[in-house]
């Protein structure tokens, strides 16, 4: 199993909700660095990476991809 960057946000609520779509479709996923934002501030200093198993990357982001209902898209800011 070797983990790969399916994603990166400037917040950790949006990865969260990323982490979640994945979670729902049964993709396993890790945030790292989602304590990187001080003070509860998302100040995007450093980008918080939505991880999956290699074998998981192309399903992982067609998920993310999909549009949402409302049409808004799974991906908001993507680094």
């Amino acid at each position: 199993m070797a983990l790969v960057e399916a994603a990166r946000f400037f917040t950790s609520f949006e990865a969260s909700i990323a982490k979640g779509a994945l979670d729902a479709e049964d993709i396993p996923a890790l945030l790292f660095d989602d304590q990187m934002n001080w003070g509860g501030f998302d100040l995007g200093v450093v980008p918080v990476r939505l991880m999956v198993d290699e074998d998981d990357l192309k399903r992982a982001r067609r998920v993310l991809e999909n549009p949402l209902p409302g049409g808004e898209r799974g991906l908001p800011h993507r680094a």
